[in-house]
């Protein structure tokens, strides 16, 4: 593997120079919801069921910045939750696979149903499930804490671990090098 994906530092620009132009072409956000959208905890409850999930609310901010941009996200996770419906639906992400063990083919569809190309999308994902659905995506991406095998697989790591504001990071990323930050940020001021 090429050096430039084996460096782990702060700085993921100059650790990964490619990112800002891969960035600049993303038509379309993917992620993994446990240890992306959230810390990668899950909380089990005396009924034996999931009970608790905790998202960062910054992370939610920049979905929908970029859904204002025209850029839509889609969540591809392997578990069943309600509380992962209940905060996509909050976000307004429309297309929502849970329970799925292909996340590749899972990945596919949400392409073919958009009209786009596998090149056209950022995935996001921390651990080996997520590989087959990020082999051909246009921006792999994996958060911090991701699994060592995940971070050698992608073209950017960010500084920040999932459920921490990794997924804010890379919304920004995006809509800089789309060249649509400032003018979001300068009607946040106004």
């Amino acid at each position: 593997m090429p050096s430039a994906f084996n460096t782990h530092n702060t700085n993921p620009l100059a650790q990964f120079p490619q990112a800002w132009e891969r960035a600049g072409k993303v038509k379309l956000l993917v992620l993994d919801v446990d240890g992306v959208l959230t810390n990668g905890q899950v909380w089990i409850g005396a009924d034996g069921k999931e009970s608790l999930k905790a998202f960062d609310i910054q992370d939610g901010l920049g979905i929908k910045l970029l859904e204002q941009c025209g850029i839509p996200t889609a969540i591809i996770t392997g578990r069943n939750s309600k509380m992962v419906l209940a905060r996509c639906e909050e976000l307004g992400i429309k297309h929502v696979h849970m329970g799925v063990e292909n996340k590749a083919l899972a990945f596919e569809q949400v392409v073919k149903t958009l009209g786009l190309n596998l090149a056209d999308c950022a995935v996001m994902g921390d651990d080996w499930p997520d590989l087959a659905m990020m082999k051909d995506a246009g921006m792999r991406v994996c958060p911090a804490q991701a699994h060592e095998a995940v971070k050698e697989f992608a073209h950017l790591v960010t500084t920040q671990t999932g459920g921490n504001s990794a997924v804010r990071e890379l919304c920004d990323l995006i809509l800089k090098a789309q060249n649509h930050y400032a003018e979001l940020l300068k009607k946040a001021i106004n």
